[in-house]
């Protein structure tokens, strides 16, 4: 089996069999195949695209070719959410202390930016000394004792993806959705939550241009988490002007901060409301939407979601003080 043969074949518009995916994936991970082979490579899949069978595969070598977090351990029931990402998108931020703060076990792992938008990881490393790194030990630990951790995608989890993320971001071949789905859903399963919730941006700030490949992007993805077992569902969301009215990593702790405080711009707490509460219906801690908004509204007005914030920055060793000097960051990132 050859490379090149391969890429032609993808080229030509004809679908890659499991052991070949394989081949390319293993290959590339142990540095046998070079990035310029598998730039073709991606360059043929955003032109030609992926079958659904295709993108399974793709996420489980991605997915298998590293380390896997075990959250057997931690009791409760573990969620995970995630942004297809837009100009302004800082929902987790929020999402992720209201649900923890309902005692949902909020186990995520975030990215960086890709293409225009900022990611997570990049807006919370705008805190002064939050550390992104935890090892599996530290990870387990603070999702046990405070419902609540974010980190970064370590060189041990699905290293195949993050190779290829970075070179995607470099090639032009971001905006495939075959590739986007296996990627956002390789993450998701190594980071072993039981229920996903993926919020997929549409419009013009969006990956997702228009409402026809938004769909297919989020019923794709869809597909790859219930055929893995994981209870996962989708919600499409606006894109077509920034969230909120912060642009800009430092800005957007701050307007997360402040919505979590309940002085957020409509837009953007409304739309915190409805991915919080689709959580809290999806993990069965209440069983009707209007019971969902209130025990949102409920915990943001105790400022129980704002002090499971605080507990997560301080816990990855950032400086609270942010929490109750929303311009202290600024002030330390200038």
């Amino acid at each position: 089996m050859r490379a090149v043969d391969l890429i032609i074949k993808k080229r030509e518009n004809q679908v890659l069999t499991k052991d070949e995916i394989h081949f390319l994936i293993d290959g590339y991970v142990k540095g046998e195949i070079p990035d310029y082979q598998i730039s073709a490579l991606l360059m043929a899949i955003v032109f030609n695209g992926l079958t659904e069978e295709e993108q399974l595969n793709l996420t489980y070598e991605m997915l298998n070719s590293g380390d896997k977090i075990d959250l057997s351990s931690v009791p409760g029931i573990k969620a995970d959410k995630h942004s297809t990402g837009g100009v302004g998108d800082k929902t987790t931020l929020v999402v992720a202390p209201i649900v923890a703060s309902c005692g949902v076990k909020m186990a995520k792992m975030s990215g960086r930016g890709l293409g225009h938008t900022g990611g997570t990881l990049d807006k919370l490393e705008s805190i002064p000394n939050f550390r992104i790194a935890l090892t599996e030990e530290e990870f387990l630990k603070q999702v046990k004792e405070i419902s609540i951790a974010v980190v970064g995608q370590t060189a041990e989890i699905a290293p195949a993806d993050k190779k290829l993320y970075a070179l995607r971001d470099v090639t032009g071949t971001v905006e495939s959705i075959g590739l986007i789905a296996s990627s956002i859903m390789s993450k998701k399963l190594a980071s072993g939550a039981s229920h996903i919730l993926l919020d997929v941006k549409v419009g013009d700030g969006a990956f997702m241009k228009d409402l026809a490949s938004a769909k297919e992007l989020a019923q794709a993805m869809v597909k790859i988490g219930n055929n893995a077992g994981r209870k996962t569902v989708a919600v499409l969301t606006d894109m077509d002007q920034p969230l909120g009215i912060a642009v800009g990593n430092a800005l957007e702790v701050i307007e997360a901060i402040e919505t979590l405080k309940g002085n957020g711009p409509e837009d953007f707490k409304i739309l915190c409301y409805e991915l919080a509460s689709e959580l809290l219906l999806m993990t069965k801690v209440v069983d009707s939407k209007e019971k969902a908004l209130e025990l949102v509204d409920m915990k943001i007005r105790s400022g129980e979601a704002l002090e499971k914030l605080r507990q997560m920055i301080q816990y990855q060793f950032g400086d609270e003080r942010v929490i109750n000097d929303t311009v202290y960051s600024l002030k330390q990132n200038k």
